[in-house]
């Protein structure tokens, strides 16, 4: 519920977007307000299209580090802001660049895929960077036969099991929120709502995507879900996606897969943060011209994948 003085500055916000011909872009993850606010709400794959083509001169990114990161990459002439300055990932902090260059030396025939939660110096060392929705199209396709695949061990094993044909080595990271969800869990749920159909990110445990009735990314999920007959739904990810089902799907009803399915890090962005950042056209991110070059070569192919 938004108070008055948060609508005083969610109308400052207006002004201010209008004022430095910015466009507000927040992730499925957002808390709800955010989502409100945004001009696009999406998933990692849909935002980088858009940061990658906006003609806004200012990106303010309502997500984590990696996520504006990518769009400064994307989009160099653009001023990036970040209003929750200190919202990382812990997974993305499962994987740096020397211990990627090791894996490559260990496997010199390997191509490197990047999930896109990395930070642009993994980006940078790697061959092709992929998100939850597009990985299994893009390892599929592309011509290598062998990968390395990081930094998320459940996605990569999620696309060794519909790209059998190709030999993939994980990377051992993972995300801290998907990864809690058990098995168990899974039951317990299922057992409360049968009639519900289970919806699952890939981020997921193999053994816990493999009791799903549908496994996808959350633009994935949203399409799915407004396309089914079904009415009653377990969402298996983060709770933020909650708030865009209802409002795309009034008439359906929605259980989230576990009370723990939330994203500390995705939670800092506030309405005051946002107008601070509007306000002040801080904090920047920027990425080394270096690290940018070759990371935007990944980015690049990526996108190329749809």
């Amino acid at each position: 519920m938004i108070n008055s003085n948060e609508t005083a500055m969610f109308e400052e916000i207006k002004r201010l977007r209008q004022k430095h011909e910015a466009i507000i872009l927040a992730h499925n993850y957002q808390n709800n307000e955010i989502q409100d606010l945004a001009d696009v709400v999406g998933d990692s794959l849909a935002l980088s299209q858009i940061a990658a083509k906006t003609a806004a001169k200012v990106i303010v990114f309502c997500g984590v580090h990696f996520m504006a990161e990518s769009a400064a990459i994307l989009s160099p002439d653009k001023t990036v802001l970040l209003p929750a300055e200190n919202a990382g990932c812990p997974m993305a902090d499962m994987a740096e660049p020397d211990k990627v260059l090791e894996w490559r030396q260990k496997y010199p025939n390997a191509a490197v895929v990047a999930y896109v939660n990395s930070s642009a110096a993994v980006k940078a060392v790697s061959d092709y960077c992929c998100t939850s929705a597009n990985a299994v199209n893009l390892v599929r396709n592309i011509p290598e036969e062998e990968i390395i695949f990081l930094p998320d061990q459940n996605l990569g094993q999620y696309v060794a099991k519909h790209v059998p044909e190709k030999t993939i080595h994980l990377w051992p990271g993972y995300c801290i929120t998907h990864h809690r969800i058990t098995v168990d869990e899974v039951t317990k749920i299922k057992e409360l709502h049968p009639d519900a159909l289970l919806l699952i990110h890939p981020e997921c445990r193999p053994e816990v995507t493999k009791m799903a009735d549908f496994v996808g990314s959350t633009s994935q999920i949203m399409k799915y879900v407004k396309e089914s007959t079904a009415t009653k739904f377990i969402i298996g990810t983060e709770m933020g996606i909650i708030h865009g089902l209802q409002k795309e799907n009034p008439s359906k009803t929605f259980y989230l897969m576990s009370q723990g399915l939330i994203c500390p890090n995705m939670k800092q962005t506030t309405i005051e943060k946002v107008w601070q950042a509007l306000r002040d056209l801080k904090p920047v991110i920027t990425v080394e011209p270096e690290i940018r070059s070759k990371a935007q070569v990944a980015l690049d192919r990526m996108l190329q994948f749809v």
